[in-house]
């Protein structure tokens, strides 16, 4: 095949498709006659799916919020666009177990994109300015690309993850990847996330979370997912210095209505969730 970041996408689209379950729910939400009952009654049709959205919207990311017993419970308080949002994430995980990967611990790259979906939640309770479950699934899904690539071009990925850390001058992955390939893994994320019908603001902030001046319709919400990468990128559980924040875009945090300053309790709070988050999210399958 011609390597393009669509062909990659249609290549392991069969392993990663969504349930049915997910896509009629993301249908409905978006429907105006659909009712909260309605959508409470399609997800509690599946057990697992229900099972692992009560165990996170019971999880700290909701702080001292009541006790939600049901998912008509869950729908009513939340509300049917975050249940969507939550419902995709709590899918991704069981979709990518689909397609393995020898190169890189997957335990990693899901506790990077868990950490960095954490992040972003908190940082938006904080501006104000992006719904903070929509990020918490951007932030979740925005390195899937990667996580694609590795899969099916593990080498040539592998080739310039290298170039980003040899020679005397370092650079970005996704300038190492357009190097090497034409396309990178945010262009793969984007085509993925587009063939899911996900909501354009999250496939927008997979697109752009590097580069977040690029977004045309939600820069703030791409900001806030840029900022979130950028820290979670660092040594986990260190509070970030001054210096490390060098590599945030000085534009981001203008887009997003955040300070510098407001970076040290969003890690805090980030680092309090993750534990519980990832096992509602995850169970075991990430354990050791």
């Amino acid at each position: 095949m011609v390597l393009t970041a669509q062909a990659l996408v249609d290549d392991v689209g069969a392993l990663v498709s969504l349930p049915e379950v997910v896509l009629r729910v993301n249908e409905m939400v978006n429907d105006e006659h659909t009712s909260a009952a309605d959508i409470a009654k399609v997800i509690s049709q599946d057990p697992g799916l229900a099972t692992r959205l009560l165990k996170i919207a019971n999880s700290p990311m909701y702080g001292s919020m009541r006790q939600i017993d049901s998912i008509s419970r869950a729908v009513t308080i939340l509300g049917t666009k975050q249940i969507r949002d939550l419902v995709i994430s709590t899918t991704a995980a069981k979709v990518f177990e689909g397609i393995p990967n020898d190169v890189i611990s997957v335990a990693d790259f899901w506790h990077h994109s868990l950490y960095c979906a954490l992040l972003a939640r908190v940082l938006a309770t904080h501006s104000k300015k992006a719904n903070a479950d929509t990020l918490f699934t951007a932030g979740l899904l925005h390195d899937i690309g990667h996580l694609i690539m590795l899969n099916r071009i593990p080498q040539e990925e592998l080739a310039a993850i290298m170039l980003t850390v040899q020679g005397e001058a370092s650079r970005d992955l996704i300038d190492a990847e357009r190097e090497l390939l034409g396309f990178d893994h945010t262009e793969v994320g984007a085509q993925l996330a587009q063939q899911w019908h996900l909501p354009e603001l999250i496939v927008e902030c997979i697109a752009h979370h590097h580069h977040p001046a690029q977004a045309r319709k939600y820069p703030s919400a791409v900001a806030h997912i840029h900022i979130a990468n950028a820290i979670a990128s660092l040594p986990y559980g260190d509070i970030p210095a001054a210096e490390d924040l060098n590599r945030i875009d000085a534009e981001a945090w203008a887009m997003a209505s955040l300070r510098a300053e407001d970076i040290g309790e969003a890690v805090q709070e980030a680092q309090t969730q993750i534990g519980a988050t990832q096992k509602a999210l995850f169970g075991d399958s990430l354990a050791g």
